[in-house]
C-alpha cells in the first residue's frame, strides 16, 4: 500500500543508518510498534485469568493422539 506521511528527517535518517533501507526500515518499525503493542494488551490481562490446566494429563492426551495417528499413517502404506 502506497501512502504519504510527514516523519521526523533526524529519526528516519538515524532509522536508515541502522537497518541500511528506508522501506525496510518502515516495516521494521511498524512491525515492531505492533509487537509492543500487542504484549502491552498481554501484560494487561496479567492476574485476570485462571486457567486451571493439568499441562501433564494435557501432554498424556496429546502423544496417545499422536501415537494413534502415527498408526493410522502406517496402516494405509
Amino acid at each position: 500500500m502506497r501512502t504519504t506521511l510527514s516523519l521526523d528527517d533526524v529519526l528516519i535518517k538515524e532509522l536508515m543508518e541502522v537497518t541500511k533501507a528506508k522501506t525496510e526500515a518502515i516495516h521494521l518499525a511498524m512491525s515492531e510498534s505492533v509487537r509492543r503493542k500487542k504484549l502491552e494488551g498481554l501484560k494487561a490481562l496479567s492476574g485476570k485469568i485462571h486457567l486451571d490446566l493439568d499441562w501433564r494429563e494435557l501432554e498424556e492426551r496429546e502423544l496417545k493422539a499422536q501415537e494413534e495417528r502415527e498408526r493410522r499413517w502406517r496402516g494405509h502404506r
